[in-house]
């Protein structure tokens, strides 16, 4: 393994800039004014500071001069709608960093802080959203010899004396999810040549390390062969890092209910034998994106002291090509007996799923269930690459969902489990087919189906939006940490 590049790889997890609130009375000036789109189309008056005058719209950042002859930030907040704020926040970052980084190679030393003036009129949730957007907008993950460019070091909201204390208990929180999209996107960003099946266990254990009440242990290929994971070991069979299963459980005294979080683990996925094209192959080192928010909500669940016990599983594999893969036509026996007959090597996710599914209902005995994956190329095309899929059996938790993504900033749209299609999942030579004919997302999702035995559960098919060519919002090129807020955000929703 070339474990040497690790010398080079970012901090996992990645720093975030300090954020913290200061009474208004005893500031110092703004650096950064947050500029709210007029009502009609007439434009806006200059900044009385500078002479700039700015557009209002949502993401505009405008450079200008402050009275002393420092920066000063004019920033569009359009109407305040909360991709909105999340827009302005990272937009900020982003040109902030920018900037500091041109200063520095000038050979200057600018100021690392950014104040923002955030009069009355902002709520403690407008606050949330922007921050949201300053914290992960500057989000780079670069596997460099060189040094990490400068940029913000600090972000200093000016508040009113009445609104501190409320804004400070906002950013704490805000805090605590911005750090877990940032985890879910080092994870799934990091080359694969480093991150086989242990690295990503053995991170996921140093990074729960400290957590209160979390614990993980990570159970490797000679248990899974004891215990009778089929799925896991048949996808793992192709590689020369063997697979892992990672759990992490948080157990806070008093806690009424249970929730069971699975996500899928590829390390990187070729497709096995049913190999993939070459093009865009390199992006599958983030097809364990799904693991990765599993991670990253676990760690921060157990930071924020949720009241709501939750145990998260990982079964971790690399889907490679040799002569131990896994093959066409072969049957495999999953934990608790029952039997896939695989169709397609590439489909690789719900194999090692189902294995999780049946092992953490059995042995936790969970009140709901959520797993998460990059599932399915069906539902890039159905829903694009910005919303995710929620298939469920059961209303209230999808409702659940629904609602926790919103409370999250992340949007996803319900699917249909279609019982027209449940026969194609039903096998010849094993108890189900791994990939049936049919729309392809909701046959997916049917296949699992077969493992949950009626228990309250959730698919969370992330495909689309788990990576991003472009920025938006307060999204970045590459891994973008996408359902770790949410899980949270859920597991809020039963404390």
């Amino acid at each position: 393994m070339a474990r040497t590049l690790s010398k080079a790889l970012p901090s996992v997890p990645s720093s975030l800039a300090e954020v913290e609130v200061i009474d208004s009375a005893r500031r110092g000036a703004a650096v950064a004014v947050l500029v709210r789109s007029p009502e009609d189309d007439a434009a806006l008056e200059p900044d009385p500071v500078s002479g700039v005058r700015p557009s209002g719209k949502a993401g505009d950042v405008r450079l200008a001069s402050g009275p002393d002859g420092g920066v000063r930030w004019l920033a569009g907040i359009g109407t305040g709608e909360p991709k909105q704020l999340r827009g302005a926040g990272a937009a900020l970052a982003r040109a902030a960093d920018a900037h500091i980084a041109a200063e520095t190679e000038a050979g200057a030393r600018p100021p690392r802080a950014v104040r923002i003036e955030v009069g009355e009129n902002l709520r403690g949730e407008d606050v949330a959203w922007l921050v949201t957007g300053f914290l992960l907008g500057g989000y780079r993950f670069t596997v460099s010899a060189e040094p990490a460019k400068p940029g913000v070091r600090a972000l200093h909201l000016l508040a009113p004396t009445e609104r501190v204390a409320e804004y400070a208990e906002v950013v704490a929180r805000v805090r605590a999810l911005a750090e877990a999209t940032v985890l879910a996107r080092d994870l799934a960003n990091t080359p694969s040549n480093v991150k086989d099946p242990a690295w990503l266990a053995e991170t996921a254990e140093r990074v729960a390390d400290g957590v209160p009440n979390l614990r993980v242990t990570v159970r490797d290929e000679i248990w899974l062969a004891e215990q009778g994971f089929g799925g896991v070991l048949a996808v793992g069979g192709g590689s020369a890092s063997p697979p892992r299963l990672i759990e992490a459980e948080y157990r806070p005294r008093g806690a009424k209910t249970h929730l069971l979080l699975v996500g899928k683990g590829i390390t990187f996925d070729t497709g096995g034998l049913s190999i993939k094209p070459a093009d865009g192959m390199h992006l599958m080192r983030t097809d364990m994106a799904g693991g990765a928010a599993v991670i990253a909500a676990v760690r921060a669940i157990a930071s924020l002291r949720l009241g709501v016990r939750v145990t998260a599983l990982v079964p971790a594999a690399e889907n490679h090509v040799s002569g131990g893969a896994y093959r066409p036509g072969d049957v495999v026996r999953h934990y608790g007996g029952r039997t896939t007959e695989v169709a397609n090597t590439d489909a690789e996710g719900r194999m090692v799923l189902a294995d999780a599914l049946v092992y953490g209902i059995r042995r936790f005995k969970p009140d709901a269930v959520v797993d998460a994956a990059t599932l399915t190329g069906a539902m890039k095309v159905a829903l694009g690459l910005r919303t995710g899929a929620l298939f469920a059996n059961d209303d209230d938790l999808a409702e659940r969902v629904l609602a926790a993504g919103g409370d999250a900033g992340e949007a996803w749209w319900r699917m249909p489990l279609l019982d027209a299609h449940a026969d194609a999942v039903r096998g010849e030579l094993g108890d189900v087919t791994q990939a049936p004919s049919g729309p392809g997302g909701i046959t997916a999702a049917l296949f699992l189906r077969e493992f949950v035995d009626g228990v309250p559960w959730a698919h969370l098919d992330i495909a689309g939006p788990a990576r991003a060519d472009k920025n938006y919002a307060e999204v970045v090129p590459g891994a973008t940490g996408f359902a770790a807020r949410t899980l949270v955000e859920l597991a809020a929703s039963y404390a």
